[in-house]
Parts: structure tokens; C-alpha cells; sequence
């Protein structure tokens, strides 16, 4: 068994409530027994902070679809969270290997997504791990009145601020990629104003082989790609260190929306 200061750091406490824990816990872990320890002994580095969530800024809708075909960057998104074992597979993968993601969850997968909040806290802190908004319920967003729209959008934001301390502005992703030129227009007047397609899939939305999604990784790994895969059906499970080892046989750099398109959580714009 863990000790006590492992134990507490997996409770799922929401989000926002868990950064004051984490940096209590951190201090009494790292603290020597009294009358005991050296003077050389130094204390574990102090957790990344989260910004301030910002106030929302409307502007102008731009649809994203890729990102720049030069260099070697790549924007790996993964999108909903119906598969426990799935998500729970995402979050050991960029944990273990460093590589940065950007989370698409709908907060109808709560369930699903909330366990994992105080692992994701630190990537999410440090830029590794981006939250973009998905919808709550994943509707698609052109059969609902304006105020559906509003309702699904900000729903979903309240649940990641709560769970993951941010703000998921100015991206969002319309389910199934259906929108419209209203539905952009609602969106970017709440702020987000930047509506994320892809440009390659691991086709993954349902079930498929391994040997399937290998050769769509093999075909849309490449520079400038915004990728879509799912966590949604346990496929990928086995081929997360495939995946990995083909971004780095190819010299790819993978990078959360923010990173490739200049943005910031701390400011919710570009």
C-alpha cells in the first residue's frame, strides 16, 4: 500500500479544490521528521499553478482545420470519453510518455473523465494536457434553438472549470463536425471563436481492428495534421507505444491547439 500522501492525491476531488490539497500535501511529504534530516536535503519542486479563469471574449468565428504543413508539428485530439478503460488509457499515455494532448471530453462522461482529474492536474497545469470544449451532452448543434447552443456550450465549460480548473476558450469542437454559420456565430459571441475540425482520423468513432487504426496512424501522422481519435472503444489500448514509436521514428513534435496556433488558457483568446 501507498502511503498516506499517495492516498490523498487520488480521491478525485474536483479540480479546483484540489490545487490547495495538492500544495498542503506537498508541503507535508516533503517536510523532515522532526530532529531528523540533513541540511542539504531539498524539498520536491512546487506544482505548476493555473491562471485566473478569464472572462469570456467574443470576436470573430474562424473555422481550424490544420495547422501549419511546415516543420514537425502535430496536434494529437482526442474527443468524448465513453470507455472507462479508454480515457483511463489517454491519461496513462501522455503521462508516461510526455507527449502533449488536447482532451475533447463531454461532461455526460463525468463518470467516465472525474477519476482522473487530480493525475491530469499537473500536465493540464504545465501545457502539456489542453481541455477544449466538446458540448455537454454532444448534440449536434444545428438542430438546437440558439439557446440550446448557449446552454450546451456553457455547461460544458462549468464542468471543466470545475473539474480541471480551466477554461476551455476560445476552441471548440462541434460534434460530428456538424456546423453551421449561425451555430459558429452563438459560439464566438460566448467567446469561443475558434471552431476545431481535423484534417486525419484514426477513424476510431466506432469499433474498428488494430490493424485498421495502425494504418490510418500510418497515413495521417504527418506535420500540420490536427488529428481525431476517440476514447471511446478499447482498440487503441494496444497501440498506444505503436503510436508513440511512430511519431518518433518521424521526427514529429506533438503539441496541444495552443501551442500550435499561439493561444493561452490564461487568456482564453489568441
Amino acid at each position: 500500500m501507498g502511503s498516506g500522501c499517495a492516498d490523498g492525491s487520488r480521491r478525485g476531488l474536483p479540480r479546483r479544490a484540489f490545487v490547495g490539497v495538492l500544495g498542503l500535501g506537498l508541503a507535508a511529504c516533503a517536510a523532515p521528521p522532526s530532529g531528523g534530516g540533513s541540511a542539504t536535503e531539498t524539498s520536491a519542486p512546487a506544482a505548476p499553478s493555473l491562471p485566473p479563469i478569464p472572462a469570456a471574449v467574443p470576436g470573430r468565428s474562424v473555422t481550424v482545420f490544420s495547422g501549419p504543413p511546415d516543420g514537425s508539428r502535430i496536434a494529437l485530439t482526442v474527443d468524448d470519453g465513453t470507455c472507462a478503460d479508454c480515457v483511463a488509457g489517454y491519461v496513462d499515455f501522455a503521462q508516461r510518455s510526455g507527449i502533449h494532448l488536447t482532451l475533447s471530453p463531454n461532461g455526460t462522461y463525468a463518470h467516465e473523465w472525474e477519476p482522473h482529474a487530480t493525475t491530469l492536474a499537473p500536465l493540464v497545469a504545465a501545457g502539456q494536457v489542453q481541455v477544449m470544449n466538446h458540448t455537454f451532452s454532444h448534440p449536434k448543434l444545428t438542430t438546437l434553438p440558439d439557446a440550446g447552443v448557449r446552454a450546451e456550450l456553457a455547461r460544458n465549460e462549468d464542468w471543466v472549470q470545475r473539474v480541471f480548473g480551466i477554461t476551455t476558450r476560445p476552441y471548440y469542437r462541434p460534434p460530428y463536425g456538424v456546423h453551421d454559420e449561425r451555430v459558429d456565430g452563438i459560439a464566438a459571441a460566448e467567446g469561443w471563436t475558434r471552431s476545431v475540425l481535423w484534417n486525419g482520423s484514426y477513424s476510431d468513432s466506432t469499433t474498428i481492428t488494430p490493424e485498421f487504426l495502425m494504418s490510418q496512424a500510418e497515413k495521417y501522422l504527418t506535420p500540420g495534421r490536427i488529428v481525431l481519435g476517440h476514447a471511446n472503444h478499447p482498440t487503441v489500448l494496444g497501440l498506444f507505444d505503436r503510436i508513440a514509436d511512430l511519431i518518433r521514428q518521424r521526427g514529429l513534435s506533438p503539441v496541444t491547439l495552443d501551442e500550435m496556433f499561439g493561444t493561452s488558457r490564461a487568456t482564453g483568446t489568441a
